[in-house]
């Protein structure tokens, strides 16, 4: 369920097959003007559905980002799905980033929310709560509580979400996709230690976001 596929990632696999197809026709039938349009368009999905492996150097007690992006936001608040103060770090995507989630830190998923919604820019803050979104709450060995949420945005408007309720999750893990352009908001306990500022770029299972 959770296992990555170097280069690409399985859910752009008809994608790129389709534009590759379109790319080779227009080879064939020597027209330059498609040839230049669908070569553009099939580099575009293969760099969109890329999935490199990261390696994890995060320690136990330390959130690392669930996806590539940029932080939009940092601020304390009120976690919805888990009736909770928290410390909220947003991440936008934009259509050049690496679009796989990765679980930001070890634990079981103890919940899974799934709410459907309207299609805002995801930069927005009322995206948080009206777009269309997948919650998971993970539970770390020492009984912390993380709250990963997949936004869908103006563009993207397909979420992914293979954990479900009991899943067991190691930091690092595959465990959803967001299609061409969206968010994810972390919440994390109010009492963490925040490590990344706003506008900052961060990769997943890379960058921490917050030590616990």
């Amino acid at each position: 369920m959770y296992k990555n596929y170097p280069i690409l990632a399985r859910e752009g696999w008809p994608f790129v097959a389709l534009t590759v197809f379109l790319f080779l026709i227009s080879i064939y039938f020597i027209n330059s003007i498609a040839v230049c349009f669908t070569g553009i368009i099939c580099l575009f999905v293969i760099q969109f559905f890329r999935d490199p492996q990261r390696k994890i150097v995060a320690k136990s007690n330390e959130v690392v980002s669930a996806a590539d992006g940029r932080v939009i936001a940092i601020e304390k608040t009120n976690d919805p799905y888990n009736k909770r103060e928290a410390i909220k770090v947003s991440v936008f995507m934009n259509v050049f980033n690496v679009h796989s989630n990765k679980a930001p830190i070890s634990g079981k998923v103890i919940n899974k929310i799934y709410k459907p919604g309207k299609f805002l820019n995801a930069a927005l803050d009322k995206a948080s709560s009206e777009n269309e979104h997948c919650a998971i709450t993970i539970r770390t060995p020492k009984n912390q509580i993380i709250t990963s949420v997949q936004i869908a945005g103006l563009i993207a408007r397909r979420i992914l979400c293979y954990a479900n309720e009991g899943s067991e999750l190691k930091q690092g893990d595959r465990y959803g996709f967001i299609r061409f352009g969206s968010r994810v908001d972390h919440y994390i306990p109010i009492n963490s230690k925040v490590k990344v500022k706003l506008g900052q770029k961060v990769e997943n299972s890379v960058d921490i976001l917050a030590e616990i």
